[in-house]
């Protein structure tokens, strides 16, 4: 029932077209908020470690079906972006990471994991659904919000991954 409930609440996000938006205190121009979680290799990862790079903060869940459909895009995005000064960051925002491990073996990805275990970064980034992507410029300021996904959104991510490329 807990996780029939969590759906009903989320799928109208979930399924929200993936536009750039603005999240009230997490805004398009604001520095980004900083965070540091430890990731899926056991080591700590912060945001400040990032800078310089143009960074994609993809805030998901393994319960979530829209998550699960746009991870296999997200590492094709990592895959050919990342020699060009890009890094894509998933946040797990689950409170035990097991399942998301259990998940990532069938579905791996080259791009650092982090886990926010108790909902901190999450609601830095005021994050209401999932996914929740949010991008970052070279100097560490917000420049695009995406809440939900729906397919194709990955086409708009790469439009704005090139834009922030040729700044």
């Amino acid at each position: 029932m807990k996780f029939a409930s969590r759906c009903l609440i989320l799928l109208p996000l979930a399924f929200a077209p993936a536009l750039a938006t603005s999240i009230e205190g997490l805004h398009t121009g604001a520095p980004a908020p900083q965070f540091q979680l430890t990731s899926s290799s056991g080591k700590p990862l912060s945001l400040a470690d990032l800078r310089g790079r143009i960074v994609l903060v993809n805030f998901w869940a393994s319960w979530c079906g829209p998550c699960r459909k746009e991870m296999p895009l997200l590492e094709q995005l990592n895959r050919q972006y990342r020699s060009k000064g890009v890094t894509l960051v998933g946040v797990d925002v689950e409170p035990d990471s097991a399942a998301a491990i259990d998940w990532l073996k069938l579905t791996p990805v080259s791009f650092p994991i982090l886990f926010d275990v108790d909902s901190k970064v999450s609601k830095l980034y005021q994050v209401e659904g999932m996914p929740n992507t949010v991008i970052l410029d070279r100097q560490g300021n917000v420049r695009y919000i995406h809440r939900g996904y729906s397919t194709g959104a990955e086409n708009e991510y790469m439009d704005q991954i090139r834009a922030l490329i040729r700044e």
